[in-house]
This record gives C-alpha cells, structure tokens and sequence, in this order.
C-alpha cells in the first residue's frame, strides 16, 4: 500500500508507478468514484467512441466505381468504434 501527504492546497501527487499502473500519461484524466466508508475507487479514464465518429467511419472509404462488400463495411465500423484508422 502506497502512502501520499495530502498538501496544504488540499492535493495529492501520484507516484510515477501509481500512473503507470493505471495507463495515464500526462495530460490524460483519472476518474474518483466515493465508495462507503470513506473510499475512494481510481481509475483511468477511457475516452469511448461517440456517434459523430461512428457516422464518419465511412468517409473517404467509398467510391462510385467500387462499391464496399458488408464484410469490408463491418471491418471499418469496428474500427470506427474501437477509435483505431483502419486502411480497408
């Protein structure tokens, strides 16, 4: 169990491995949820696709001239979703 000061502004500095156990990087953001008793549960937190990216997902993938298969559809959407470029 790690063990923090709590600083007269009323902060907390996590510890380099603290960090790197949960993911974060600077600038990325960490979720408090209070639990009973006094806890505290942390957790990093992770953007989740919105459905602006979902409906751009085909954009710059179809042309006129060669129509997609619904497998390569299926392919760019989960991509989509997932957050990740996908070169279909």
């Amino acid at each position: 169990m790690v063990s923090l000061a709590v600083t007269v502004k009323g902060q907390v500095k996590l510890k380099r491995d603290l960090l790197q156990h949960l993911g974060v990087k600077p600038g990325e953001r960490i979720d408090f949820e209070k639990l009973p008793a006094g806890e505290l549960r942390v957790r990093a937190a992770r953007p989740t696709g919105s459905i602006d990216d979902f409906l751009h997902a085909l954009d710059g993938k179809v042309t006129l001239d060669q129509p997609l298969t619904i497998e390569a559809m299926n392919a760019i959407t989960d991509a989509g979703w997932a957050g990740v470029s996908d070169d279909a």
